[in-house]
């Protein structure tokens, strides 16, 4: 009992020690480890806790990565080791791509067949060749000597142009050539000049001449017509150009280009670069440069001789001191070269003329530097009208003459004294339509054939009583004032006895008294700038000596070496014709001019062109008995000519005199030229007949003109010309329909429309007188139909095909070809050339086209208006952002007719609305809608 008792208190004591060993144990554990803890952060600061937990965390992921790869590992093996699988094992798709790289490419053919024309295929094939080895091939085979990509894009391009080829024999080139063009032109021709006015509304002479100016004035023009579109920032920004061209480049490839093709962005965006910049930009550099316009010009008209008054006219009308400075210095070069020769005596008065001629040049290009570096130009009009001696035209030929009596006609109606030029004009026609048909009555009488006279009459009647009531009846407005005696007459003979042409003579010669004397007609217009202006467009306004200042730094300068001036109205009396005389003539004997030359009629071989001469045996018989007999030489042109001029002025003649027709082909057979001969013969008796000559005397002038022994000029009317039957007119010019808006009957002719929408835009003639514009629709028909017969529509179809036509596309592609890879190489860009160089081109190109200006047409509008509206044109192709403009348009008119359906012209409205021009047009628009 002892010994448990010792045992249990043994195990208590050494459970006790045993407690109190175990708790100082664990207080040195904490208290070690605080320790540790506090000399760690002591020795590597506070963050070193976060430096620990990182450096865990890096081991465990670590070991992580370790354990993945070496189980994936060890998985492969024993995955494949373990799998009885009969398909082969995929590969990667590097390894893929590099075995297909490795293995033998198939061969791409190519399928030359482009247009299904070979002509066409043959060239277009070597343009491509030489465009993939100019742009492509020398950078690429730097990178590579697969032939597969290169292969490829030929491929693309070719399907491209098989694309553009089907289509474009699908359409209809036929409108696109004769409307759309020339619409497109003409206004951008009416944009211009709308520009033009509004600067020279302007006051300050600097803002006038700023071409910046000009072109804000262009596009802000441009905005009001075509309302929400304006080109300013395609035409005048270079990064907004290639945005626009890329964008029309990219719309292209989506057309043309197989869908697999233009989904392949790489292809798309190397294609796009190349055809935008690589193609069309420098193409369109070229067309709008103003210098290769002018050289263009020149070499058009390259066979028309070159007009000494012309160039002289444009020295002195030319604003441009470089131009005056670079045809100067040319002057300088050429009179130092003459100077220079050694000649002999027989040489030596030719180098004379040659040296004076070019001394004049130069007098005239430094005057004209002078005047325009003084700022003391001023306008020719105004020195003559104030210091000018004015040619006086009487009234009588101002009434038979189309330019003069346009601007008496614009003085009467500013008067108010329409009423009184119309009533006279009206009565000459009526007095020309009733001799013509009571010629006619009397005609068919003789000939026995039956035509009722009551019918004849009737009709004569009636024209008369309808110019009596327009004119002169109590209900006319306005009414002409002549004295009621007279009207009272004329209103009994109306009605009492037959209309005769001379029924109207008696008013007709006192509204003539009326116009002459009375101070508010003819006597006031020879003081009106109206008068002036009609001179200059006759060419009878001589520019005065023009006077320097006080300090003498400028010289005079009057006239001409050539002294050519236009035979003025005044010389139409002053040939004397003895109406008295009796004429005969007729065709004694046809010449073949190729075999017999005629010098001293002023025929001759026109460069190995063969045309027959007509003989015409002239004989007057004067009235004292005397005879006059010459010979003179006439061609079928001439006659032609001589007929259209008569029956222009006297439309009476028409269905009277009937000249023998043309004939293209065989028209030198002897059977037709005798034919031709007898017809002509008959057509002289006619004309000639005494009493066509008595009811028509006016025609006497003509006659002699045509029969004198001279060289017939064609053309050039010595002689006035006579108005057709007009109508009072109410019609107000401001209110006629535009250009692009024509008669009906002249939208269904398509030369006289074109010719009728140029001329009206050239030549402002919306802005003249109506009459005027009516006479030369009536004028350009008759000689349309005269030159190319009643089929003119039809040929010009003809020719559009002709020129879409497969040989002529094959020799477009030619040009271009050989334009830019001359024998077969990469043309250089050439270098521009000097500014004197291009100064030189102009004045040659100006001159050039004033030169080839007919007669006629100075006759029909007025010489200064045909100079003004040549230089507006000349003008509008020197500034290079409006040909740019210009070109665009023709672009995208070409586009709109290539793609009808796929509605470019919204996506041209899109595209060139971001102009802020256009922002801020319809900001206005919207705050004049508001108000």
């Amino acid at each position: 009992m002892f010994a448990e008792m010792s045992l249990l208190n043994w195990l208590v004591t050494k459970k006790a020690d045993v407690d109190h060993g175990g708790a100082e144990a664990s207080l040195s554990i904490w208290g070690w480890g605080g320790l540790g803890v506090v000399l760690f952060l002591i020795s590597f600061g506070p963050f070193a806790i976060f430096y620990l937990a990182f450096y865990i965390l890096c081991f465990i992921g670590g070991d992580f990565v370790v354990l993945l790869l070496f189980g994936k590992t060890n998985s492969e093996k024993h995955l494949e080791r373990c799998e009885h699988s009969y398909l082969p094992s995929k590969q990667t798709a590097i390894l893929k791509v590099s075995e297909e790289m490795k293995s033998e490419s198939k061969p791409i053919k190519i399928d030359r067949r482009l247009t299904g024309s070979n002509i066409i295929d043959e060239p277009l094939q070597q343009v491509i060749q030489f465009a993939l080895r100019d742009y492509i091939q020398y950078w690429y085979y730097t990178l590579s000597d697969d032939e597969t990509f290169l292969l490829e894009i030929r491929q693309t391009v070719q399907n491209a142009l098989v694309q553009f080829s089907t289509r474009s024999k699908e359409v209809d080139w036929q409108p696109y050539f004769t409307t759309r063009l020339v619409d497109d032109f003409a206004t951008h021709l009416r944009v211009f000049r709308k520009a033009q006015e509004r600067l020279n509304e302007r006051e300050d002479p600097k803002q006038r001449d700023d071409p910046e100016e000009l072109l804000d004035s262009f596009f802000e023009a441009e905005v009001e017509m075509e309302r929400n579109i304006c080109r300013d920032m395609v035409c005048m920004s270079r990064k907004d150009e290639e945005g626009y061209l890329r964008d029309l480049c990219e719309v292209l490839l989506y057309l043309l280009l197989p869908s697999g093709d233009f989904h392949n962005k790489n292809m798309r965006y190397f294609l796009r670069e190349v055809l935008a910049r690589g193609v069309l930009l420098p193409l369109i550099n070229q067309l709008s440069d103003p210098d290769y316009i002018n050289q263009f010009i020149i070499w058009m008209i390259r066979d028309s001789s070159c007009n000494y008054e012309a160039f002289m006219n444009i020295l002195k009308l030319t604003d441009k001191p470089p131009e005056l400075e670079a045809v100067k210095d040319r002057v300088l070069e050429e009179l130092q070269h003459l100077r220079s020769l050694d000649t002999g005596a027989d040489d030596i008065n030719i180098i004379k003329n040659q040296i004076n001629s070019l001394l004049f040049v130069k007098k005239v290009c430094e005057t004209r530097i002078q005047r325009l570096q003084s700022g003391k130009e001023v306008d020719a009009l105004k020195l003559a009208a104030n210091f000018g001696k004015l040619v006086v035209i009487a009234l009588e030929h101002i009434l038979v003459h189309n330019i003069a009596l346009q601007f008496f006609m614009d003085y009467m109606q500013h008067m108010g004294g329409q009423a009184v030029l119309f009533f006279w004009l009206t009565v000459e026609g009526y007095r020309v339509t009733a001799q013509q048909q009571l010629e006619v009555l009397q005609s068919s009488q003789r000939d026995g054939r039956k035509q009722s006279s009551l019918t004849t009459k009737g009709l004569l009647r009636a024209a008369a009583v309808g110019v009596y009531d327009q004119y002169l009846s109590e209900k006319a407005s306005p009414r002409v004032e002549v004295d009621e005696a007279s009207v009272t007459r004329l209103a009994q003979k109306l009605s009492k006895e037959d209309p005769t042409p001379e029924i109207f003579d008696e008013i007709q010669r006192k509204v003539y008294d009326m116009m002459l004397k009375d101070e508010r007609y003819y006597p006031s217009f020879r003081q009106h700038p109206l008068y002036v202006r009609m001179l200059a467009e006759l060419d009878m306004l001589k520019e005065p000596s023009f006077r320097g200042s006080d300090d003498g730094d400028l010289e005079s300068f009057n006239g001409s070496p050539t002294g050519s001036i236009n035979l003025s109205l005044d010389d139409l009396s002053s040939g004397s014709v003895d109406e008295s005389a009796q004429l005969h003539a007729f065709i004694s004997d046809t010449v073949d001019a190729f075999l017999n030359q005629l010098p001293m009629a002023g025929v001759c071989n026109d460069h190995g062109k063969t045309y027959a001469l007509y003989t015409v045996t002239v004989i007057r018989k004067n009235s004292d008995g005397s005879e006059d007999i010459w010979k003179t030489y006439r061609r079928y042109s001439d006659f032609h000519d001589f007929h259209m001029r008569i029956t222009e002025q006297f439309e009476s003649l028409g269905p009277i005199l009937k000249l023998p027709g043309k004939k293209t082909f065989n028209n030198m057979d002897r059977e037709f030229l005798e034919k031709r001969k007898r017809d002509l013969n008959s057509y002289l008796q006619l004309l000639l007949n005494p009493e066509l000559v008595k009811a028509c005397p006016m025609l006497i002038p003509y006659v002699y003109d045509f029969l004198e022994n001279k060289a017939y000029s064609k053309g050039k009317g010595d002689f006035a010309r006579k108005v057709p039957l007009i109508q009072k007119s109410d019609i107000d010019p401001e209110h006629c329909r535009v250009s692009a808006q024509l008669d009906d009957n002249v939208d269904d002719n398509i030369p006289l429309r074109v010719m009728l929408l140029l001329m009206d835009e050239v030549f402002d003639l919306k802005e003249r007188n109506q009459w005027l514009r009516r006479n030369i629709k009536n004028l350009l028909q008759q000689l349309i139909k005269a030159t190319y017969g009643d089929t003119i529509n039809r040929k010009i179809v003809d020719h559009v095909d002709y020129m879409t036509s497969p040989e002529q596309v094959s020799d477009y592609v030619k040009r271009f070809r050989d334009s830019y890879w001359p024998n077969g190489i990469l043309a250089e860009t050439p270098p521009r050339r000097d500014k004197s160089l291009r100064m030189r081109t102009r004045v040659a190109a100006k001159t050039t086209l004033l030169g080839i200006m007919p007669d006629e047409l100075k006759h029909i509008i007025g010489a200064d208006t045909t100079r003004k509206g040549i230089l507006r044109v000349f003008d509008m192709f020197q500034h290079q952002s409006l040909n740019r403009r210009l070109v665009y348009v023709f672009l995208e008119g070409f586009l709109e007719t290539l793609f009808p359906q796929y509605k470019f012209s919204d996506l041209f409205v899109k595209l060139h609305s971001r102009s802020p021009r256009v922002l801020k047009y319809s900001l206005k628009l919207r705050s004049l809608h508001k108000r």
